[in-house]
């Protein structure tokens, strides 16, 4: 198996691409710590994986809290006694990070607390156990959105998620560059219009948003949680040794193809 025994922790693991990443590399033989701000959703992922005969336990907690991150990785040491790849999969979008009526200032500071601050704390807590255990690999979900200008949805040109998303792509680069005298890789992947309770919202707000989704990117059809899952794995485990500081695009060819997509907004 591809994954044995590695201990992974998953942020954002209750629901959609954290939630296969969990699933999947469970069943490559890793021991899976799962968080999430929901201890339900997170309760169910690890269910599913020790039904299916692996390990896991659940954590809760808000990734952007610095307690709550360092109690991720205290937590996932303290049970499995060492830490080998961390996948910073919890996020938000401008649509569902505040009640309806907050403010522009608090919806910008919500998103960019848990996208890009929430990375950054708990790699910051987890850098420390992996150099103490020879290495590791820290694997971070950026997005398309990170990598292109692209103003629409919520506020536009003041959409916060795409400046969010773009941190971490630097944020990747930065930090692969700073660990790699510890043999930590760090890597990120940008995942396109994946089918998650992240983009629900847009891709049920009417008729033609799902066929939208699918029809700017080149393979025609939207991505599955699980076509993230599988870059993850890889990045995961020892085949991608000499591979960070990356980027992986997972969007269908939609990047390969901005001027199509452009045309069709």
């Amino acid at each position: 198996m591809r994954l044995e025994s590695k201990v992974a922790l998953i942020t954002g693991g209750g629901s959609g691409i954290g939630r296969a990443c969990a699933e999947m590399f469970a069943r490559e033989g890793a021991r899976v710590a799962v968080s999430d701000i929901s201890l339900e959703r997170a309760q169910a992922t690890t269910q599913f994986v020790t039904s299916h005969g692996g390990e896991a336990i659940a954590i809760s907690g808000d990734v952007s809290v610095g307690d709550d991150a360092q109690n991720m990785v205290s937590a996932t040491v303290e049970k499995f006694g060492k830490l080998d790849v961390l996948v910073n999969s919890a996020g938000v979008s401008a649509r569902n990070a505040m009640p309806k009526g907050s403010s522009p200032e608090e919806v910008w500071d919500k998103v960019i607390d848990v996208n890009l601050k929430g990375t950054y704390m708990v790699s910051w807590h987890a850098m420390p156990e992996m150099a103490k255990s020879g290495g590791g690999s820290i694997i971070n979900l950026s997005s398309i959105m990170g990598l292109v200008g692209y103003p629409v949805g919520m506020g536009g040109g003041f959409n916060p998620y795409n400046p969010s998303k773009g941190g971490v792509l630097q944020f990747t680069r930065n930090l692969a560059i700073d660990s790699a005298s510890k043999n930590v890789r760090v890597n990120c992947i940008c995942p396109g219009w994946i089918e998650t309770a992240m983009s629900q919202p847009f891709l049920d707000e009417n008729p033609d948003s799902r066929a939208f989704a699918g029809r700017i990117a080149p393979s025609g059809r939207i991505g599955q949680p699980e076509d993230v899952a599988e870059v993850a794995l890889f990045l995961a485990s020892d085949e991608s040794r000499f591979v960070t500081g990356a980027a992986y695009n997972v969007d269908g060819g939609w990047t390969a193809g901005m001027t199509k997509a452009v045309a069709l907004v």
